[in-house]
């Protein structure tokens, strides 16, 4: 008797089956929801999670990818560098320090210096990113016209900050002294008994923060202008009044808003009276300035001294990194040298990364 070949159409054959071929072109996509629906799959069974963007080989048991995600994955991002400190003088004025520089490209927000928020970054899967969370400037010691020290660049993915300038200290010449240039300028200082001419803050750089505070001479007195800040330049120093520091700028990455990045008050000689900022910049005083605040960027308060006390300006506050990217992405990696932490908003994950040097990848 002449044997029976039987030839299966293919709708018997993929009907719930696991490899699935599509009408040219190999494996058929599926999103995870679907794949997960399927049933009658046998070990070696094969499909492409449209979802994920990877191979998918059923075992026997479960579905398992072949591979890392296919696809590029979007991450917003803030990056904030360590803010100026103030500068400091026994017996005369110290300046405040700029703000740390701040980039930021999370929704519609802006960036420093009054520019328009960049462009999130496109990541893939299984790629090592360099951060870097840059330091503050340390504090100077009233002495001898110690300018203060300007703050590290915060770095992530090749996108950096520049740190924020130090806050001037009056000169025993008898010239104004102009701030330090930076993410946003340190401010300038000077002794009105001199009647010393007006001089400009220090710079701010571009799409990253604003000038320090002016020192206008004229009069009686002495003070120190303010830090320039993410969002507005450090107030000018007038006769006996010091500056404010510049305004910070809000963001609402994490999910709620925070202003970081404010400049660092001035000092004045002539009296006691500290300059606030907000966005952690610290106040300025005669008898000592103060920090600026951790993971802010905020710069330092300058000091005046106190009839020849060894007093000491404000550091300046360390910078940041605040990455923001959708749960699908993948689970972040943050590998050693780096202090981080991981949040979750509603569909995304937000990643703080407050300390050292070192790589983040996803998976």
């Amino acid at each position: 008797m002449a044997s029976e070949l039987k030839v299966d159409n293919i709708s018997e054959k993929t009907t719930n089956a696991g490899v699935q071929l599509s009408s040219s072109l190999g494996f058929v996509s599926k999103t995870t929801t679907e794949i997960n629906s399927l049933s009658g799959m046998g070990a070696g069974d094969t499909v492409y999670d449209s979802t994920l963007g990877t191979l998918k080989v059923y075992n026997g048991t479960s579905w398992n990818a072949m591979s890392n995600s296919t696809f590029p994955f979007t991450v917003e991002w803030l990056i904030i560098a360590g803010g100026g400190s103030g500068g400091a003088d026994d017996n005369s004025v110290g300046a405040g320090g700029g703000a740390g520089g701040l980039r930021n490209s999370y929704a519609s927000e802006n960036t420093g210096g009054g520019a328009s928020g960049e462009t999130p970054s496109s990541l893939s899967t299984g790629t090592n990113y360099t951060v870097t969370i840059g330091a503050g400037g340390a504090a100077v010691t009233a002495g001898d016209e110690s300018s203060g020290n300007q703050g590290s660049s915060s770095e992530f993915n090749s996108i950096s900050t520049v740190g924020g300038g130090g806050g001037a200290a009056y000169a025993s010449s008898g010239a104004a002294v102009q701030g330090g240039t930076g993410g946003s300028g340190g401010g300038s200082a000077g002794w009105n008994y001199t009647n010393d001419a007006t001089t400009a803050g220090g710079a701010g750089t571009s799409g990253q923060g604003f000038a320090g505070g002016s020192y206008t001479g004229g009069g009686g007195g002495r003070a120190g202008g303010g830090g320039g800040g993410a969002a507005g330049a450090g107030s000018n120093a007038d006769t006996s009044t010091p500056g404010d520091g510049g305004a910070g700028l809000s963001s609402s990455i994490t999910g709620s808003a925070v202003v970081r990045a404010g400049g660092g008050g001035g000092s004045s000689g002539e009296t006691g009276t500290a300059t606030n900022t907000t966005g952690g910049g610290g106040a300025g005083n005669r008898t000592g300035g103060t920090n600026g605040t951790t993971n802010t960027g905020g710069g330092g308060g300058g000091t005046g001294g106190s009839n020849g006390a060894s007093t000491s300006s404000g550091a300046g506050g360390s910078g940041v990194v605040i990455l923001r990217y959708l749960s699908s992405a993948g689970t972040i990696t943050v590998g050693p040298g780096l202090t981080g932490s991981t949040a979750t908003d509603g569909d995304y994950k937000v990643t703080t990364l407050t300390a050292g040097i070192g790589n983040v990848s996803w998976s």
